[in-house]
């Protein structure tokens, strides 16, 4: 499955109809039906494996196929389940069943649907998208981040960023940056760029051989994400949730340049709408906005950072355990759950 949705990602059109097509629930409800012949035993002998006292899911297609199986061995009130929702606004209703014991909302927009599909307000919680918490203890100034990461501390830096893949028009973009962040009149650079190009080694390659008029840094796939951001007062990237949640903990003005249809289409208005980015798919004007941001219009600049931190939900990771935890001990013991290996799937099917 992870092959099947890699390959249309690539041909947006193909997942753009997939995503709608499969949502209907009497659609969805049918095909993971089909599907659990092929799964829900591998799901059994997990649950048989390791008999968890608590199931959390944190994808769209593993809420109805456990909950079967849980159901199937009599297990559904005795064992905790709970959702943790990974779209910030628009999301598959395969997210989305009544019998979890909790749905974690990154905001109200999911949580709102979440009640239109059937949950009650008692099952939902909103704490926000889960972020390592990496980024929501830094200890490091920005100062001390470009010290440590060897950044010019007087030049204003924006991070261009293509994903874990190096997807998206990141040459271009760079290509733009490096001309307009460069003043011809004063002969000298008016900001500075990093790149992650992520497992792109094509991508990395080509940018580390271009000569560029400002300093610029190329980089592949990193780990210390909350470092670099941080050393940054700008960003540019698709519409991923994840990395626009880190994005608004540091403070980071956010300029969208490409998403997903279906899920990460409705993360563009939760970020524009909030006055913490502007979306885009142009190079040129890309680079323009930077540009502005960093001469003409700081004061928009210091505005959209300060909106990016008002919606940030540092704490979500923490409160969302936090309430688990507390799930649980309402649960009271959660020892010797009777589970039984089972041989027959027809009852969930």
């Amino acid at each position: 499955m992870e092959r099947q949705y890699k390959f249309m990602v690539k041909h947006v059109q193909l997942w753009k109809v997939a995503f709608h097509s499969t949502s209907p629930r009497w659609i969805h409800s049918c095909y993971l039906a089909a599907i659990a012949a092929y799964y829900a035993k591998e799901v059994e002998a997990g649950l048989m494996e390791y008999k968890p006292d608590i199931i959390i899911s944190v994808h769209p297609l593993m809420q109805h196929i456990p909950l079967w199986v849980l159901k199937w061995q009599g297990l559904q009130k005795k064992v905790i389940f709970a959702t943790v929702i990974t779209d910030l606004n628009t999301c598959h209703r395969t997210w989305f069943h009544p019998g979890v014991n909790r749905c974690y909302c990154p905001s109200n927009e999911v949580a709102k649907r979440a009640l239109l599909d059937g949950l009650d307000e008692s099952q939902i919680r909103v704490f926000g998208l889960p972020i390592r918490p990496s980024f929501a203890r830094a200890v490091l100034s920005k100062d001390e981040l470009r010290g440590e990461l060897e950044i010019d501390p007087n030049l204003p830096t924006v991070l261009l960023m293509g994903g874990g893949e190096g997807m998206g028009p990141v040459k271009k973009t760079a290509e733009a940056l490096g001309e307009s962040l460069f003043d011809k009149e004063l002969q000298k650079p008016i900001g500075q760029l990093i790149i992650i190009c992520g497992r792109n080694k094509v991508l990395k390659s080509t940018l580390e051989c271009l000569e560029w008029k400002i300093p610029v840094k190329v980089r592949g796939f990193e780990t210390q994400m909350q470092k670099w951001m941080g050393a940054c007062d700008c960003i540019i990237t698709k519409a991923g949730p994840g990395t626009i949640a880190e994005a608004l903990i540091r403070g980071l003005p956010i300029i969208l340049n490409d998403y997903i249809p279906g899920q990460e289409k409705g993360n563009v208005p939760y970020v524009v709408d909030n006055g913490a980015g502007v979306f885009t798919r142009s190079p040129k004007e890309t680079a323009r906005i930077v540009r502005e941001w960093f001469s003409i219009k700081t004061d928009e600049l210091k505005k959209m950072s300060e909106n990016a931190l008002g919606l940030a939900q540092p704490e979500a990771v923490f409160d969302i355990v936090k309430d688990i935890h507390q799930l649980a001990q309402e649960r009271g013991p959660l020892a010797n759950i009777p589970y039984i290996l089972t041989s027959s799937f027809t009852g969930l099917i």
